[in-house]
């Protein structure tokens, strides 16, 4: 073999966990997928801020209900997410 040419069995890409690591970098160092506990510590996180903004010095209420509402609508979501994680189909 010319030293240009690459090793094929060298390249070829390797399935861990039925997961392609050509499609999936993360999956070789043996990580891959989502983190379920981070998004619900965020999405609690941006939540208790939403309603933290409402103290300020605004004085029409058009702002608080957007917070209040988007704060809710992420609750929702993370209750969901909480009871159909325990709750499968």
């Amino acid at each position: 073999m010319a030293g240009t040419e690459l090793d094929p069995a060298h390249y070829d890409p390797v399935v861990v966990a039925n997961v392609d690591t050509a499609e999936v970098p993360s999956a070789a160092w043996g990580w891959s997928g989502e983190s379920r506990k981070t998004f619900r510590v965020a999405g609690w996180t941006v939540a208790v801020i939403l309603v933290l903004m409402n103290i300020g010095n605004h004085h029409g209420h058009v702002e608080d209900i957007f917070l209040i509402g988007f704060a809710a609508i992420i609750v929702g979501i993370l209750l969901r997410d909480s009871y159909l994680s325990r709750h499968p189909r």
